[in-house]
């Protein structure tokens, strides 16, 4: 008669070996990616052929960020076994993460047809259709999940995030600097934003300005297409009445692309920002071309540093061309629930920001700052910044703001 290792070891009052599965798990959970891996290469070598052990490699390497990696695996997987709805899910979540989303909505539709009764599956498919923009369905397929789990926590809080989504983001602001050898600045302006649809976002932006007892405004208007393979294009312009001391117009165009790397390694991801904004003065034109990358680390850290050249044209002037360079750093500090307290710090160098017209190719400076938002409910934030600035001809400049943010 043949006893297993598991019925021995209690006979022995030992507790049975834990098993790899178990293993990985508490890998994973620890972040630990590297280990988990080791844990399931050592089995695969030990039993190559088995699927459910390569099944578990791929699981491994989407929780690690791997996405390529974990799409071979998968496509090796079902290429064996193509009636199991768990491997054809996680497929669909690869697809996903790697935003290419009419693939990630066929594999789930085939998961969710091969167990149809399963609530865990049809929570997954909701998500996919959440992120790809298709808000209703995903609301049926949470409900759906409901009906046949009730207590699919995945599913109720899904539901609740299809109902309660924030499209729309209302902020007001005031900003005010303060020289060493004129008279104060100060503008006030509101902001409004909308996420129309996970490809469409429009801004729409109104400031009024005071610069020296003259008074002035404009209205700055964009759209964002959001596009899951190369990124999001921003087109925009602004125009209003400017009485001299800001730009009469305006046009701007931006390309940004996020690359994600890892979960589990210092560099979580690298987001790459490139614009051009042409400013039309009353006596100059100014064109800038900047380049930004913004890296996420852990913790929701973040740095990032921007490049700025400008090409100044004055009236019976030469063309001239200016660089600046900005650096900043993101990071938490404390967090309660809903509410969270975040900073930062930055170091600019270089010419200024073409705000208003004294302020172009005129001078060089080094600013120091930071800043504080402070979220108190989910949908409402402060958020404050002060700065220094230190010019040529012994001239100094103390910027400070907050503004106020709803979303609804």
């Amino acid at each position: 008669m043949v006893v297993s290792a598991f019925v021995v070891s209690i006979a022995l009052g030992q507790q049975p070996e834990e098993t790899w599965q178990a293993q990985v798990r508490k890998s994973v959970a620890a972040h630990d990616f590297a280990a988990a891996l080791r844990i399931v290469d050592r089995e695969l070598a030990r039993f190559p052929n088995d699927m459910d052990i390569r099944a578990w490699r791929a699981r491994v390497l989407t929780w690690a960020g791997r996405l390529l990696e974990a799409e071979n695996e998968y496509d090796t997987v079902l290429k064996a076994e193509k009636n199991d709805p768990d491997n054809w899910m996680g497929l669909a979540v690869v697809y996903m993460r790697q935003k290419r989303m009419e693939e990630a909505l066929k594999a789930a539709k085939v998961a969710v047809d091969l167990d149809p009764k399963r609530a865990d599956l049809r929570a997954t498919r909701a998500q996919i259709l959440r992120a790809n923009g298709e808000i209703n369905n995903a609301s049926l397929e949470f409900r759906q999940a409901l009906v046949l789990d009730p207590s699919n926590a995945e599913a109720r809080h899904g539901l609740f995030s299809v109902s309660g989504e924030e499209r729309h983001e209302l902020r007001f602001g005031f900003d005010e600097d303060l020289f060493s050898f004129a008279s104060a600045n100060r503008d006030q302006g509101a902001t409004l934003v909308s996420k129309w649809t996970p490809l469409w976002t429009t801004s729409a932006a109104g400031t009024f300005y005071q610069r020296g007892g003259t008074n002035a405004g404009n209205f700055v208007g964009s759209v964002t297409r959001n596009q899951p393979h190369w990124g999001a294009l921003t087109i925009g312009g602004a125009a209003g009445h400017d009485s001299g001391v800001i730009p009469k117009t305006e046009a701007f165009f931006g390309l940004d692309h996020g690359f994600k790397i890892s979960e589990d390694q210092v560099v979580r991801g690298i987001e790459v920002v490139y614009s051009q904004h042409w400013y039309w003065y009353t006596t100059a034109r100014i064109l800038t071309a900047s380049e930004t990358a913004i890296i996420y680390l852990p913790q929701d850290w973040t740095f990032s540093i921007a490049l700025i050249e400008a090409r100044s044209h004055f009236l019976a002037a030469n063309i001239d061309w200016k660089p600046s360079g900005l650096t900043r750093l993101g990071f938490p500090l404390k967090h309660w629930s809903q509410r969270a307290l975040s900073g930062n710090l930055f170091f600019a160098v270089g010419t200024e920001d073409f705000g208003q017209v004294d302020q172009i190719g005129r001078f060089s400076s080094q600013t120091y700052g930071g800043g504080l938002r402070f979220r108190f409910t989910a949908t409402q934030d402060v958020t404050g910044y002060a700065a220094f600035q230190q010019r040529t001809q012994d001239r100094a400049q103390t910027s400070f703001g907050i503004n106020y943010g709803i979303r609804f």
